[in-house]
């Protein structure tokens, strides 16, 4: 099954695997062996990376006699693709006599030949085929003889059409069909027959309708039940209060509404409650949990602005909750329950509608509260508590606090992994206090009124920043101008601000920057000495609008993985670099607005997908280029450049705009313009980047073995597609294109020339293409 020879590369994978014959295998990653036979029992190369996907040969697992647990699970790695067994055929599984537990999940099946093999593992008590691409109607009459089955998990491998029975499986426990395609409740009463279910997952089907409870109420054992992500409607059923074992209810992204019933207070093992984005409207009681003592999650929104959630209550909750989410909840004043809560891990109340300050109490009464997301209201007043405090995550953006950040914000929150303050009224200088967030990786203050030289504290002590967005302020002095430890800082926004000089010394120690954004600000000096040849990770570079000055390095252009450049509004000047760079091809570039002459390189010409030289000096023709590549904005508008229009351009059919106004190009209009809309391209975006961060807590949802108190929280920031605003001319007007739409419009501007004879009658082809 394996065969390790020397290029098979598996020592990355299987470092302890040997064909030393002496070895103790028992010893061996992957293996678990019977302390008294010395016979292998547990069996695992889920994580080996096979060259290609291949059909898994099943008497190669004869020889392990008492293997009880066998992980063949691709995890991305080795893909099968399927199951045979030249000798035996389908019933070789039937060899392995004790074998419990098998793992095919995340392969490459890709139809239902292999159930056929799984029905010969009689002893099988646990089966996960989930993440499969198998499809087509579920075929669960394969599986007859697997009467021992207790946990199958089949989900995300496309099944639909018509649910079959489940007679022959009546042991199962847990049964997961989640992310597959089954749409009528008509087919779900064949799970009435699984009266020893304790965990169904039904989550991202097309479900439809009222929750059906002749089935999910008739499952009586159930501790998890999991129905997210379809689209059942009307109210909750009151029956739902009679599964008193249930410990998990995850009734998120469906179209429910109504209200919680009365009888969900007889819910006493519920653990985790999960209501999220229904369409709850109207008043909304929170009593019925009143009684929960084990409640530990609760989460609540509603895509309607109607719901009233309970805020004033005379009940006193018996529970004690690590998680409260209540975005999108209409509140206008936090819950009274909350008062007495003293365990919260996390609290989400983003997006409602709270004003006043900012709730210190929370922290105060929840000491090891680790996530507090408070964006989206109208909070005025910003406070910390008074005492050190082990918050990681704090979110503030887009409220309406005014006055200054506090002077001991750092030390007060010094653990913090992620801080947004953005789109507020902030003033003043930042704390130096800040340097102590020696943990931070996100730090977002853009959109405010932050003003002042950025204290050096920040950028020496907040080594941990990966992320620093501080544009659209009023931040002013030089920028970067001491050597900093942010060496692990990939996005760096400071544009809008006041900045002055020369580009410091700094960025050269910013040796993993990414994205750097200065634009709309004073910088002066050359490009030459401000950006280093050697900054190997950098990817987009905008100093656009500021008063830079000298010529464009050929070096800048060679750095590896460049490829947006946008140095436009500055006081460039001379030639700009025609030399050949290889790693040039797909480079976004913008230089409009400066001062730049000589003649188009060719070089730019054939690498570039957008090149934008508005408003330069450039003089000569346009070159007969030969690369022809994927260029898709070609902009020279108001220059000096005479000669004809080269037929060369016929063959950019991927151009969505060409303007080459406001020239002294002269001759006749090449009818072959006409071929510019024959190929639509490939919607190349101009930029799109994300940084994820996850914060879980280390007690995390599982299957079926969980204790389900506290759910992954993960947060997207910075999920940044660059807005190019691109002004471009039709019929005397300005139109302006901006991405992602620039992928979409299409503008051809041959205006104000000196070209001569009439309009080719091919270009009225041009039917994507403004005229």
């Amino acid at each position: 099954m394996i065969s390790k020879t020397e290029d098979s590369g598996l020592d990355s994978v299987l470092p302890t695997w040997t064909n030393d014959t002496k070895s103790n295998c028992c010893r061996w990653e992957g293996l678990k062996c019977n302390q008294t036979s010395g016979r292998i029992i547990e069996l695992s190369i889920g994580k080996t990376d096979f060259k290609e996907s291949s059909l898994l040969n099943l008497s190669l697992l004869h020889p392990f006699e008492e293997v009880r647990s066998l992980n063949l699970s691709g995890e991305g790695y080795n893909q099968f693709n399927g199951l045979f067994d030249d000798v035996e055929g389908y019933e070789s599984l039937r060899r392995l006599r004790n074998l419990e537990i098998l793992d095919l999940s995340s392969n490459s099946f890709n139809n239902s030949s292999i159930f056929p093999f799984l029905n010969a593992a009689t002893s099988l008590t646990t089966l996960f085929i989930q993440s499969n691409y198998i499809g087509g109607p579920l075929p669960i009459k394969e599986l007859k003889n697997l009467t021992k089955l207790e946990l199958l998990d089949l989900s995300g491998s496309g099944y639909n059409g018509i649910m079959p029975e489940f007679t022959h499986l009546e042991k199962l426990k847990a049964l997961d069909l989640s992310a597959n395609y089954f749409s009528s409740l008509v087919e779900l009463q064949e799970l009435k027959v699984l009266t020893n279910l304790e965990v169904l997952g039904l989550a991202w089907n097309n479900l439809d309708g009222p929750i059906p409870e002749e089935v999910v109420c008739e499952l009586k054992n159930l501790r998890q039940l999991d129905l997210h992500g379809n689209h059942f409607k009307g109210q909750l059923p009151v029956c739902l209060g009679n599964l008193n074992k249930l410990r998990v209810l995850d009734l998120s992204s469906n179209q429910l509404s109504g209200n919680l019933p009365a009888s969900f207070n007889s819910l006493e093992s519920l653990e985790y409650l999960s209501l999220s984005d229904n369409n709850f409207e109207g008043f909304f009681s929170l009593n019925p949990l009143a009684n929960l003592t084990k409640l530990k999650v609760f989460r609540l929104s509603s895509t309607s602005e109607m719901l009233q959630v309970e805020t004033e209550s005379n009940w006193l909750p018996k529970f004690q909750l690590t998680v409260a989410a209540l975005p999108f909840c209409s509140l206008g004043k936090i819950p009274n329950f909350l008062v007495y809560q003293t365990n919260l891990r996390l609290v989400d109340l983003s997006s409602n509608r709270l004003s006043g300050d900012i709730p210190t109490w929370l922290l105060e009464n929840n000491p090891e509260l680790k996530v507090l997301q408070l964006k989206n209201n109208s909070f005025t007043t910003f406070q910390i508590p008074t005492i050190v405090h082990k918050l990681q995550v704090l979110d503030f953006s887009a409220n309406d606090i005014t006055g200054v950040l506090p002077d001991n914000i750092g030390h007060v929150l010094p653990r913090l992994l992620l801080m947004n303050g953005s789109d507020n009224g902030f003033q003043g200088n930042l704390p130096s206090s800040m340097g102590e967030m020696n943990d931070i990786s996100f730090l977002d203050l853009s959109y405010n009124n932050f003003s002042g030289e950025l204290p050096r504290s920040l950028l020496t002590g907040c080594f941990s920043l990966v992320n620093l967005q501080l544009s659209h302020n009023s931040f002013s002095g030089p920028i970067l101008p001491i050597q900093t430890r942010l060496t692990s800082l990939i996005v760096l926004r400071m544009h809008n601000n006041l900045f002055t000089g020369e580009i410091g010394v700094g960025f050269r120690t910013l040796v993993n920057l990414s994205i750097f954004d200065a634009s709309n600000n004073r910088l002066t000096g050359l490009i030459s000495s401000s950006i280093p040849p050697d900054s190997s990770y950098l990817m987009m570079l905008l100093l656009s609008n500021n008063l830079l000055e000298g010529t464009l390095p050929p070096s800048l252009l060679a750095i590896h993985h460049l490829n947006f450049l946008d140095l436009s509004g500055n006081l460039l000047s001379g030639d700009l670099p025609s030399s050949v760079v290889n790693s040039m091809y797909g480079i976004k570039i913008f230089l409009h607005n400066n001062s730049f002459t000589g003649p188009l390189p060719v070089t730019l010409l054939e690498n570039a997908y957008i090149l934008d030289l508005r408003n330069n000096k450039l003089s000569g023709s346009i070159p007969q280029f030969v690369n022809i590549g994927k260029m898709i904005t070609l902009l020279l508008r108001g220059n000096n450049l005479t000669g004809s229009i080269p037929r060369k351009l016929c063959d950019l059919t991927s151009i969505r705009l060409l303007d080459l106004s406001d020239n002294k190009l002269n001759g006749v209009i090449p009818p072959c313009l006409n071929r510019l809309s024959t190929e639509l391209g490939e919607g190349i975006g101009l930029s799109s980047f994300s940084q994820g961060i996850n914060f879980g807590d280390s007690l995390q949802m599982e299957f079926y073995r969980s204790t389900f108190l506290v759910d992954e929280f993960m947060l997207y920031y910075d999920s940044t597609y660059m807005i190019v605003e691109i002004e471009f001319a039709a019929k005397q007007r300005y139109d302006s294109f901006s991405g992602g739409t620039l992928d979409y419009m299409y503008g051809l501007d041959l205006s104000s020339n000196e070209l001569s004879g009439v309009i080719p009658a091919e270009l009225g082809d041009l039917s994507n293409y403004e005229p």
